[in-house]
């Protein structure tokens, strides 16, 4: 079947844009009990709890007639294989960030956000507004999956390091965990990168397996205890300015559900995108100061770093679109999207913020 005819069937044009759950439930609706496998421990309250906030919402919306049982990463599969299990039907959904499986198409990356790309406001407007969650819709349906936004970490920091980064050159032969397209910019800057889910990341950096980890910022990376095992935080997370996380759901599964049970998991999937992004920003903000009074030594990457980091993102983007035609359709619009909403931001919030931050 051809990919046109099977998104259609499958209903996704319509329901990318839709986000309101419509009519009063009616009791001849089916009882239907899922299951959610997710990329995250139970330790990460927000990620996690974004998670069973849709499960959550979803019960709710369709008056317990839909019911959704989340798994902690490792129980229904491991926490970099949520995509798998559910394009093989194993599970019926997952709570994960599409970036884990750039190995399928790098055009997933796009979903999570790029290095150097946008920022939340900026992805929630390009993923909403500006074409991008019908371009995911389309590229991860090879994949027998359907997605929706389910949460954002906002710009996250730049990783704990076991010493200090002076330059690009420090990063050389330097063990860093890191996924996506992030880490394979690292690995062009000479880092020998790793990909490890959240809860593993603790043991890996305190046993000296690796030199290096990034995870998603002050809230969850205390929860983790990564200031344990390293010194230096540095930032800004350049690879990831603005990462969204996803609910995933198994395409044939999908299309079987009643069309006000797809409206649930829509609705359910656009108030955890504000909800996980809303807490990170009201808990961010102290956890770093508590990292900061137990020891933690804060440190801005180096211009250099960044500038090296740009350059062979840029790089990096050039060569994959021009292998791969689904990655260059996609990074063309995104690029001029990017380019557009950065010019007005520059004209307006970016001013006010530069402004307010010198207030005491």
């Amino acid at each position: 079947m051809k990919r046109r005819e099977f998104l259609k069937k499958a209903g996704i044009g319509a329901v990318a844009a839709s986000s309101v759950f419509g009519p009063v439930y009616a009791q001849t609706q089916p009882r239907i009990r899922w299951r959610m496998a997710t990329s995250w421990p139970r330790s990460l309250d927000t990620l996690f709890g974004g998670a069973e906030l849709v499960a959550r919402r979803v019960s709710e919306l369709t008056e317990g007639r839909f019911e959704i049982q989340v798994f902690p990463a490792g129980e229904l599969a491991p926490g970099l294989q949520v995509l798998d299990v559910v394009q093989a039907g194993n599970v019926e959904m997952g709570h994960t960030a599409n970036y884990y499986y750039i190995g399928k198409s790098p055009s997933l990356a796009f979903d999570t956000g790029l290095p150097f790309g946008l920022n939340p406001r900026q992805q929630n407007a390009w993923l909403y507004f500006g074409g991008g969650l019908q371009a995911m819709q389309r590229v991860i349906a090879d994949f027998n999956a359907i997605t929706f936004p389910a949460g954002n970490t906002g710009v996250q920091m730049g990783g704990w390091f076991r010493r200090e980064i002076r330059g690009p050159e420090d990063l050389r032969g330097l063990r860093f965990r890191i996924p996506g397209l992030g880490g394979q910019v690292m690995s062009r800057l000479g880092a020998t990168v790793q990909t490890l889910p959240g809860g593993e990341i603790y043991l890996a950096l305190e046993r000296g397996a690796i030199d290096g980890a990034e995870w998603v910022g002050p809230y969850d990376d205390e929860r983790l205890g990564l200031h344990r095992a390293a010194r230096f935080y540095y930032y800004p997370g350049w690879w990831e300015p603005g990462s969204t996380v996803s609910t995933i759901v198994n395409l044939e599964r999908w299309r079987s559900l009643p069309k006000a049970y797809q409206e649930a998991i829509i609705s359910a999937s656009r108030e955890a995108n504000d909800s996980v992004m809303a807490e990170y920003d009201a808990k961010n903000a102290p956890a770093l100061a508590r990292l900061v009074r137990a020891g933690t030594q804060l440190r801005p990457y180096p211009t250099s770093v960044l500038q090296a980091a740009n350059q062979a993102a840029t790089a990096l983007y050039d060569e994959i679109a021009a292998r791969d035609a689904t990655f260059r359709g996609i990074y063309e619009g995104w690029r001029r999207f990017r380019d557009e909403t950065r010019r007005w931001f520059a004209t307006n919030e970016f001013r006010y913020d530069d402004f307010v931050r010198t207030l005491r």
